[in-house]
């Protein structure tokens, strides 16, 4: 599309001003070519009245107006009292510096309609966004390790590590991507949506299945995904050698989330923290322990916007007090990639790599049954390695082939064989309440069950 496009139509309007259906073309055009600012000028010089516009149409005009820097001229083309698009108008608003009139709009607008709440919309109108970029900049930033942190040393962790990735860079798991979105962006997003219907955001989501599957993966995308703070917990950052330490680490981890919330706190490899209590050696693994418990739901607490993500390859050594309602009232089990995932896998990887086609993706997805994320990403290095060399030895860049990609697969093991071995002991002989029958399900389609 191009603007040349625009001058035969506004010939064509001088002629024609209540020519509608002209108007739409003309307006549609604009928009395609990012004119829309040279569009409304012509229309107001011909007089032609607002008001016998379609709204949506000039709902979608004001839209580009925003977006080309225009926030004033977009108001003016802002079907006015109209609902559907009152986050617009908050956000022009917002723009040219009125953020009374812009937050009025805003609950007006929510309390006309809960579905509309936007919690990162809401943050920037109050003046207290929490932006991740800023998390990721590389300031210096003080650690948990010593025994003698305060409360205000957490701030470290609120900043997920490596760049920011969301759930498109996540390949498949798209029944585990739901239940994350049903239980933590949709809370923190439309809270007003969930009061209504006297829902709490909140609670806790266990994600437990075999190494290299994506865990930590889905937690790094979902602090990509919301809005909210995300407060990255590792073990190291809790556990110490002195007694009592430990405890006062997790306390203060909690009150920091319950300060900035809305909150997700993520705890990887949680058994570290909250092992089953009758295996401990220690009187203070077990204290740690019971200090996590009262943190998450105890009398004194209100985890009200605060939402406890943790990961474990080893569910079965988690204390089971963990799993009733209220504390990981969600446990979902993250299997390795099936077939179409691990093709997006793989198509991924090779995406920045040099290739020639043809590449028959689909074998490679075929002869990887088992194999979990990092299994393949070690495949895809492995096909690099193949190039390389061959590279090195023709003084000349050899891009990846599936030459490349058939020697790496038959230097390549699964190693998920061993978890889903102990998994499949565990869900056939220590299943209380049916908690591992995902791990059944998954096994009994895989032909091992």
């Amino acid at each position: 599309m191009t603007t040349d496009l625009l001058a035969p139509i506004e010939t064509a309007l001088s002629l024609q001003r209540d020519n509608d259906a002209l108007i739409r073309a003309y307006l549609e055009t604009a928009i395609a070519a990012g004119q829309a600012a040279r569009a409304t000028d012509h229309l107001l010089e011909q007089g032609v009245a607002l008001t016998a516009l379609d709204p949506a149409l000039c709902a979608r005009v004001a839209e580009s107006l925003h977006m080309d820097g225009l926030p004033a001229r977009a108001l003016e083309w802002l079907p006015n009292d109209h609902p559907r698009y009152a986050l617009l108008r908050c956000r022009c608003l917002l723009a040219i510096g009125d953020r009374a009139a812009a937050l009025a709009s805003y609950r007006a607008a929510v309390a006309a309609n809960p579905a509309l709440d936007d919690a990162a919309l809401l943050s920037e109108l109050e003046g207290r966004v929490v932006r991740l970029d800023s998390h990721r900049s590389g300031e210096r930033v003080t650690s948990l390790a010593a025994d003698q942190t305060g409360a205000s040393d957490v701030i470290r962790m609120t900043q997920p590590v490596g760049d920011r990735i969301t759930f498109a860079d996540v390949g498949g798991l798209d029944a585990i991507k739901q239940q994350i979105r049903r239980r933590i962006l949709t809370p923190f997003q439309k809270p007003s949506l969930f009061q209504r219907f006297a829902k709490k955001s909140g609670g806790g989501v266990l994600l437990y299945g075999p190494p290299g599957c994506g865990k930590t993966l889905l937690a790094r995308a979902t602090a990509g995904e919301c809005g909210a703070s995300f407060i990255n917990v590792a073990v190291s950052d809790v556990l110490d050698m002195y007694i009592g330490e430990s405890e006062r680490k997790l306390r203060a981890v909690f009150d920091q989330a319950r300060r900035q919330r809305p909150a997700v706190l993520f705890f990887d490899e949680v058994e570290a923290l909250g092992g089953k209590r009758q295996y401990s050696r220690e009187a203070t693994s077990a204290k740690l322990v019971s200090q996590f418990l009262s943190e998450l739901d105890g009398f004194a607490q209100n985890n009200e916007g605060v939402l406890v993500l943790a990961a474990t390859n080893v569910p079965w050594a988690v204390d089971p007090a963990f799993r009733r309602p209220g504390r990981f009232d969600r446990v979902l089990f993250v299997p390795p990639p099936d077939l179409v995932a691990r093709r997006q896998i793989v198509s991924a990887l090779l995406e920045k790599r040099p290739t020639r086609d043809p590449i028959d993706l689909d074998y490679v997805a075929r002869l990887t049954s088992g194999f979990s994320g990092a299994d393949i990403a070690d495949v895809i290095e492995t096909a690099a390695d193949e190039a390389i060399d061959a590279s090195i030895a023709r003084g000349e860049e050899v891009p990846i082939d599936d030459l490349c990609l058939k020697a790496a697969l038959k230097q390549a093991r699964p190693t998920t064989l061993e978890w889903l071995t102990t998994a499949r002991n565990y869900a056939r002989y220590a299943n209380e309440g049916g908690q591992y029958d995902e791990v059944l399900d998954f096994l009994k389609a895989m032909g091992q069950a």
